[in-house]
């Protein structure tokens, strides 16, 4: 493999915001925003809207997820 064209693969926390449950894991991703995690160390917070605790087909639960913005987007970008 070529030397110094991968990303860092560090330990980072995702936090979705709809729950609040928190995860701790390994990713590429990195952010300037930081997190103590129970084991007192300190890691980077990666927030994201929809994860398996929040997310209707893991949950069982329905959720309203306003679309109309995205389809009042399309029909402006490709109107005729």
């Amino acid at each position: 493999m070529k030397k110094d064209i991968h990303p860092d693969y560090n330990t980072v926390v995702f936090y979705d915001t709809s729950s609040e449950h928190k995860f701790l894991t390994k990713s590429t991703m990195t952010s300037s925003e930081t997190i103590e995690w129970e084991d007192g160390n300190t890691y980077p917070v990666i927030k994201v809207e929809v994860s398996s605790a929040s997310h209707p087909f893991y949950t069982g639960k329905k959720l309203f997820v306003d679309t109309a913005g995205r389809v009042e987007k399309f029909n402006r970008r490709y109107k005729k």
